[in-house]
Formats: C-alpha cells, sequence, structure tokens
C-alpha cells in the first residue's frame, strides 16, 4: 500500500527563531499587529510504500529522525493518509 506522508518541521519551543522574528516584525511594520508568537518551518509531503498505516509511520518517523528534521534543534508533526 502506498501512505501519503505530510511532515511539518518547525523549531523547537523556546529556541531562537530569526526568520519568524525578522517576519513578526514586517508584519507589524503592515499594519498586522494581531499576528504574533511566529514561528517559520517547512512542509515535507512523500509516498511511503508500507504493508500498515503503522509501519508507514515508523518509516516516516526515521526518516525524519535520520534526515528530514534536526532532532537538536527542531521538531516535527506527521500525518498520515492512505494515498
Amino acid at each position: 500500500m502506498t501512505f501519503r506522508v505530510h511532515v511539518r518541521v518547525l523549531p523547537r519551543a523556546g529556541l531562537l527563531d530569526p526568520q519568524g522574528q525578522a517576519v513578526e516584525h514586517a508584519l507589524t511594520a503592515l499594519g498586522f499587529e494581531e499576528a504574533g508568537a511566529v514561528r517559520i518551518g517547512r512542509a515535507i509531503e512523500l509516498d511511503v510504500t508500507a504493508g500498515s498505516r503503522e509501519e508507514a509511520v515508523a518509516r516516516a518517523r526515521q526518516m525524519c529522525d535520520k534526515l528530514l528534521a534536526n532532532p537538536v534543534t527542531e521538531d516535527y508533526l506527521l500525518d498520515v493518509e492512505s494515498a
């Protein structure tokens, strides 16, 4: 079976996010004072072939731990659905 994996990678809470701060300041300067706590990350989508959803999740976690996310400075969220 093929599963569509959506990975969202963000800086760990509490760590400095210079991109997020720059965007937050720019939004404020443009009149969007209601925007706050901006964090910049990245989104990754990929197809994973696996025997079950649980296996696809496990493989996706391995991919994130080894390559897609820096385990020291970033957290990730996974969403796995049937393709």
